[in-house]
């Protein structure tokens, strides 16, 4: 199993809608192109960036399906596939796996609040029934609780459990899980804003917000630390930082459709319970983004 392709900059795409709230197929589609004409490593369909919590099943099966046919083999696609039903996360996962994905996000489970045995079992029971490999998601902030670092290393044993996208914030946990882990699994930051600090722990990669914003420089920065380039690195991360917090002053995806929109790429139209974003963070998301020259860049970051 080659992990190797999950290395890098992972984009946690953003799903397009158009006013009547229906997915926007045609950006979608340009959303991907965009992607890969400005370096990012593997797309991420149908992540929280994706608002796949307001995603009916067949929806979710829709983006999916667009993203893997426009990607063409051209780059990995992961698709989000979890699910706090442990039976709708399978379901989900077949349909990953039988539409081409290269591997599988798996959330935890959010709102009953598994134990520590019941996160094991939930992934491990996910993971067996498919073959292509699974990456656990832990953002307690969003679930409700955390997957903890023994039960992270059991999984790991797991054949094609092959790494965990991290959003706990808990540098120490996230320390033991890079001391401890088998030399095959991956440790991606699920904060942008802590993925150089993570890479230069041992970290493997970022799956990522702002590369939905400026894709070619932040994935610059990836590349660069993880080639031990920490100058350069260092540099583009101090100056994306402001944009790295603005994309969570609001709930995410707010920001970073309301900056999409801003740049002309696509409509900031969310559906209930995300509503447009408040009028004094628009100012300061812009005022970042003209900073940044991302305004009037004509699609390209």
């Amino acid at each position: 199993m080659n992990i190797e392709q999950f290395r890098g900059t992972t984009v946690a795409l953003v799903t397009p809608f158009t006013k009547n709230g229906k997915i926007d197929e045609i950006k979608l589609r340009m959303l991907v192109d965009r992607q890969i004409e400005l370096g990012t490593n593997v797309i991420l369909a149908c992540g929280t960036t994706g608002e796949s919590a307001t995603l009916s099943h067949e929806e979710h099966h829709h983006v999916m399906d667009i993203v893997i046919e426009q990607v063409n083999d051209r780059v990995p696609v992961i698709c989000g596939a979890g699910s706090n039903a442990t039976h709708e996360a399978i379901s989900l996962s077949k349909h990953a796996e039988a539409q081409g994905a290269d591997a599988i996000l798996s959330v935890g489970p959010y709102y009953n609040k598994p134990t520590q045995e019941g996160f094991y079992r939930h992934f491990r029971t996910i993971a067996e029934s498919v073959s292509i490999p699974l990456i656990i998601y832990n953002v307690p902030g969003r679930t409700g609780s955390n997957i903890e670092t023994k039960t992270v290393l059991r999984l790991a044993e797991i054949d094609n459990i092959i790494g965990i996208k991290e959003a706990s914030g808990n540098m120490s946990q996230i320390m033991n899980i890079l001391r401890s882990r088998p030399e095959d699994f991956l440790v991606l930051s699920g904060d942008d804003a802590l993925s150089l600090a993570l890479i230069a722990l041992g970290g493997d990669g970022t799956i990522s917000v702002i590369a939905n914003e400026t894709p070619d420089r932040f994935s610059q920065m990836i590349s660069a630390a993880l080639n031990g380039d920490w100058n350069r690195a260092r540099q583009v991360h101090e100056q994306l930082l402001p944009l790295m917090e603005a994309n969570f002053i609001e709930s995410n995806p707010i920001p970073v459709k309301t900056a999409l929109a801003m740049m002309g790429i696509i409509e900031d139209n969310f559906r209930l319970p995300l509503v447009t974003m408040a009028p004094h963070n628009r100012e300061i998301l812009q005022t970042i983004l003209s900073d940044l020259n991302l305004l009037n860049s004509n699609n390209h970051s």
